[in-house]
């Protein structure tokens, strides 16, 4: 469908919880929606379940939001400090004859449910109060406002992901606006707020298909063009069941905890259920510039853990190392494996070129680089202390004379001088570097042996062959 006027998009999550994948794909779409389109994108916070919404899921939203690179545009609008323009509304739909009040109990509103069960029938309200006299109203009994929706005919979404749906009013009742309380429903606050900041398309998850539908009942009744809707097809497990903990619900916090990058997630992201041609590998700036809604599946996608591990480790190969350094060295702060003073910053910067092309994640990377900050003597695990034969310990003593002679410490004069030793000793140069790579990292698997002399330095690397040669 061919866009027209300016394109302003939201993204509106609840602050009840975290931001799990879900809301994050939802954000990341109407980003690259507005952004393809030259249009803005706006954050507005649902905080109307005044029992449920903390401060805390809200700044967890934010900060999520944030570390996904979603700039949004303007600030946040925070929807329960709007409630009175929602209840203008409704009362403006009441003076108009278009709304009215219902005192229906929940008793009777319970006994209605379960007589149209019985019967077969929708459990929908009846229009009991639709046109009844008020002078019939209970004393003392607080009424709810409901609308008065179309009770003939159908009601349609030109959907721009799932094609035309249609509803039958029959099924769609008069809903409530006003609690009993005066306070607006969640139907009416979203029609409101959408209008009043001029949302040209509403792009959420296809759970909301039958709140469409409602609301579109509002925007009819007030006379309002409605926006254009793209609901997008749930996530799945990998298995195909409902997506849970284990599948990877998890909030985006989890997830950047894990040592995934913001670049990797929003790419992954961007693949659950939207594509483009056979391209897997797509920057922010592709993204930008291919998104279109006609991209989007209409079939539930499927989070794939080990998908999403194979593409971050291909971002952090791809990632230049002085880039990737910030978020290491911050990972490692966080997961306490040291604290890095300015030599061990260097250290790391040099080993950080072979240690990324090994890890799939930064927790993974962090680990990786233990050894360069260990404490000596080293702790040799059980697999390369196998390889600490006498024989290899000759080998490793001469080694300390080689790398004791090399008076410029570089891979070149390191890799001549490991390799002098492996010549002299009539043996092939891994019967000198696994051994050496043992009493270096204390393990047997690492960077290639020469970066990590190199990394070290020749201080640190004589010292820690020096601790287990003899």
């Amino acid at each position: 469908m061919p866009v027209s006027g300016p394109v302003i998009t939201r993204f509106a999550p609840s602050p009840t919880g975290f931001l799990h994948i879900g809301g994050a794909r939802t954000a990341l779409f109407n980003w690259l929606f507005a952004r393809h389109h030259g249009g803005r994108f706006l954050l507005r916070i649902e905080d109307t379940d005044r029992e449920r919404s903390t401060q805390a899921a809200v700044d967890a939203i934010l900060d999520g939001v944030k570390w996904l690179g979603l700039e949004w545009d303007g600030e946040p609008v925070y929807q329960f400090a709007r409630r009175e323009r929602h209840a203008g509304v409704a009362n403006q739909l009441l003076a108009q004859g278009k709304a009215y009040h219902c005192y229906c109990s929940p008793v009777e509103l319970e006994a209605m449910r379960e007589a149209a069960r019985a019967e077969g029938r929708s459990p929908v309200y009846n229009g009991l109060w639709r046109d009844r006299d008020p002078a019939e109203a209970p004393p003392g009994v607080a009424p709810v406002v409901r609308i008065k929706a179309a009770q003939a005919g159908e009601t349609v979404v030109e959907d721009q992901v799932l094609g035309r749906v249609t509803f039958a009013n029959a099924q769609l009742d008069d809903f409530v606006l006003l609690r009993s309380d005066g306070t607006p429903t969640y139907l009416l606050s979203v029609v409101v707020d959408d209008y009043d900041m001029a949302i040209s398309h509403v792009i959420r998850g296809d759970d909301h298909l039958t709140n469409t539908a409602r609301q579109l009942q509002i925007y009819h009744a007030m006379g309002w063009p409605a926006p254009v809707f793209a609901h997008l097809p749930m996530i799945l497990g990998a298995d195909g069941a409902k997506l849970s903990k284990r599948h990877g619900a998890l909030g985006v916090d989890a997830y950047r905890d894990m040592g995934y990058l913001p670049e990797a997630m929003r790419n992954y992201l961007l693949r659950l259920g939207w594509a483009h041609g056979d391209d897997e590998i797509i920057s922010t700036q592709q993204a930008i510039e291919w998104f279109e809604l006609a991209g989007v599946g209409k079939s539930p996608a499927r989070f794939d853990f080990a998908r999403l591990e194979n593409l971050n480790g291909i971002y952090m190969r791809n990632m230049p190392a002085q880039d990737l350094l910030p978020d290491v060295i911050a990972t490692i702060s966080r997961l306490s494996y040291h604290a890095l003073d300015t030599n061990a910053q260097v250290r790391l910067a040099t080993a950080l070129p072979g240690l990324k092309e090994r890890a799939t994640n930064l927790v993974e990377l962090a680990e990786s680089a233990g050894f360069l900050f260990a404490t000596r003597p080293l702790k040799i695990d059980e697999k390369a202390a196998r390889l600490l034969t006498p024989e290899a310990r000759k080998i490793l003593t001469a080694l300390v004379l080689a790398l004791q002679a090399i008076e410029a410490w570089d891979l070149q004069n390191i890799e001549a001088g490991v390799r002098a030793v492996a010549d002299t000793h009539g043996v092939k140069l891994g019967q000198v570097a696994q051994p050496l790579r043992a009493v270096l990292t204390g393990s047997t698997i690492s960077p290639g042996i020469f970066e990590v002399l190199f990394a070290l330095g020749q201080e640190e690397t004589i010292a820690r062959i020096k601790d287990q040669a003899a």
